[in-house]
């Protein structure tokens, strides 16, 4: 399975979209401070994921949510009560 993955960082309000193979593992990866783009907002928690069958369909799917702002409003509203915790 291929993940498209929403977390939010705990210390403050900023909030990363990514994807993978492995959900568990990369989550660890980002609040271990592992990963360049995340590391200073560490520790993190997982608030929405998506799962593919297809890699392509996952890649296609985080693009349209980092670089269209339409796609990202609207999965944040559809998730609202989720990102006040």
């Amino acid at each position: 399975m291929h993940y498209v993955y929403f977390i939010k960082s705990i210390k403050n309000n900023f909030f990363y979209i990514g994807s993978t193979d492995n959900l568990v593992e990369r989550i660890k990866e980002h609040n271990k401070g592992k990963v360049l783009s995340t590391k200073h907002y560490a520790p993190f928690k997982l608030i929405y994921y998506e799962a593919y069958f297809s890699k392509k369909d996952a890649l296609i799917r985080e693009c349209l949510l980092k670089h269209h702002g339409s796609s990202k409003g609207h999965l944040k509203k559809r998730i609202k009560y989720s990102l006040e915790n």
